[in-house]
């Protein structure tokens, strides 16, 4: 079955199908990266609020992870609710914000707790201007509702989300605020992943393609990491249980070009 296709199944079906494509795409296409023919589209989690602060940056990574990889991105992204049937068919989902969150309705924590268990992934990234802040607050409330008894941990700097695609040794943003990623678990796989120091700030470009913002403290060495990172978490939704044993291949494949 072809990358593409297999990208296309309910988050259900994908999964038992999605180690199997990605070797027989290693083995078939050795001079190629992972997913030659995927078709991904990201979504994004329409909820109150102030939930789209960087209006212009994921068409931005998306647009890095077509150059940097052989993943064929769609630049355009697709708003969602929670309680739209079709969030099962995107296997990664952005959640961003400023301020306060209003609480999600019954039917939105069934759906997204349904989402995450059958192996979707969502990319927290937070906008506010301090760690813990309102819209962290309103995050850990309704992921507390999400999926109960679960908490967020700090990830390991030696998780293999830093090295699924490059090599990211270090955190980054438009700020540096908390050098450390967070993440909730669901049997071993991180289905929640969560940044404070607002990654898409550091990825968004205006009209006339400049630079939205500065990128403190590190400059513009952060802002690659920064997408980097980015990158990473596509790549790490997209493989799902992504095996330790297949980091290394996007190297080699990266050093034949």
């Amino acid at each position: 079955m072809p990358i593409r296709s297999c990208l296309r199944l309910p988050l259900e079906l994908r999964g038992y199908l999605a180690a199997a494509v990605v070797a027989h795409a290693l083995i078939s296409i050795p001079h190629q990266a992972l997913a030659e023919d995927a078709d991904v589209v990201l979504a994004q989690l329409e909820t109150g609020g102030q939930f789209n602060p960087r209006p212009d940056a994921l068409r931005r990574l998306l647009w890095e992870v077509t150059q940097r990889t052989s993943i064929e991105a769609s630049l355009e992204v697709t708003a969602i609710r929670a309680e739209d049937p079709k969030l099962f068919y995107h296997p990664l989902l952005y959640w961003s914000g400023r301020g306060a969150v209003p609480p999600f309705s019954d039917a939105a924590v069934r759906a997204l707790r349904r989402y995450l268990t059958y192996g979707g992934t969502i990319l927290v990234d937070s906008a506010d201007e301090e760690v813990g802040g309102a819209f962290d607050q309103s995050v850990r409330r309704e992921m507390g509702r999400i999926l109960p008894r679960i908490e967020f941990d700090r990830v390991p700097t030696d998780h293999v989300v830093y090295k699924s695609f490059f090599l990211v040794d270090h955190q980054a943003g438009r700020v540096l605020r908390a050098p450390y990623l967070e993440a909730i678990a669901i049997e071993k796989r991180y289905a929640v992943i969560y940044s404070q120091n607002d990654l898409a700030g550091a990825w968004a470009r205006d009209s006339f393609g400049r630079w939205e913002f500065d990128v403190s403290p590190g400059g513009e060495r952060q802002r690659e990491m920064a997408f980097r990172l980015g990158i990473n978490v596509v790549m790490y939704a997209l493989c799902l249980d992504y095996k330790e044993d297949l980091v290394h291949i996007p190297f080699i494949l990266k050093r034949r070009r």
